[in-house]
């Protein structure tokens, strides 16, 4: 981890959706340079916490901070990236390049209709590059798979050059043989481009050795830690945050982490 200071601060934060309480006193603190999974069963409050991140909803109790501002004063958002679940949900038939998908992610910081400057036309050609999508370039997005979509979706959020990138569930859509590369593709960006990753899944049996640090959410915070302390988390501790028998398996790099 390249220093300890915390860019995202969460503190005492609770939700609920009229009477149903999603989320419960949720204290969560992460440094600048780490790469966070957040793991949990459908309907833990993952999606409702991201959200309350990018405050697309309003919070109702406890506090956020972002590099060191509370969120409601929070204006400097191009230093936080966004990938949504399934981000490339959209018209397969959309008329627009890889290239095209990508510099779009600079309109808000550059306006709608300013034209392109070499420098700009550089980041975009990186971004694409981060994400080996460089052979892709002039490709239209609705010719490519479900993962190669979201390795451009990632570009999308990288070319503004954010310090924090979210992402939800990336793997949606990607076939398996593809999700061991795709995390390496994040956590190579997470170690060269020193980006701070937030990963929300469901998926704990491929990120142990990819992550600095997990946080398993299920209405409360049950558990947040480092990696190892994360694998040595004993069967009965995940079954009761699973709300089902599970069984944690010796991590392999393949494989490893939890089946249910």
């Amino acid at each position: 981890m390249k220093n300890n200071k915390a860019i995202v601060e969460i503190d005492h934060v609770s939700y609920k959706y009229e009477k149903e309480q999603v989320l419960e006193e949720i204290h969560l603190s992460i440094p600048k340079g780490s790469f966070l999974a957040i793991v949990g069963p459908n309907g833990s409050g993952k999606s409702t916490l991201i959200k309350l991140l990018l405050n697309l909803l309003k919070l109702q109790k406890g506090k956020i901070k972002l590099f060191g501002e509370d969120i409601d004063k929070f204006k400097d958002w191009q230093k936080v990236g966004y990938v949504s679940q399934k981000a490339n949900s959209f018209n397969s038939g959309f008329p627009a390049t890889v290239y095209e998908v990508v510099a779009s992610g600079l309109t808000k910081k550059l306006g709608l209709f300013r034209f392109l400057k070499k420098e700009d036309k550089q980041k975009i050609l990186d971004a694409i590059s981060s994400v080996d999508m460089l052979p892709f370039l002039q490709r239209n997005i609705g010719e490519l798979s479900g993962g190669q979509q979201q390795r451009v979706f990632i570009a999308r959020a990288l070319v503004s050059n954010p310090e924090l990138l979210i992402l939800d569930e990336p793997t949606v859509g990607v076939d398996a043989k593809n999700v061991k590369h795709f995390y390496e593709m994040l956590e190579e960006l997470n170690k060269k481009w020193n980006i701070t990753l937030l990963l929300v899944t469901h998926d704990i049996g491929v990120i142990s050795d990819k992550v600095s640090h997990v946080a398993c959410l299920n209405k409360h915070l049950h558990f947040h830690g480092d990696t190892n302390e994360y694998e040595n988390l004993k069967n009965d501790e995940m079954s009761i945050f699973y709300g089902h028998d599970i069984h944690i398996l010796s991590h392999d790099h393949d494989h490893g982490g939890a089946t249910t």
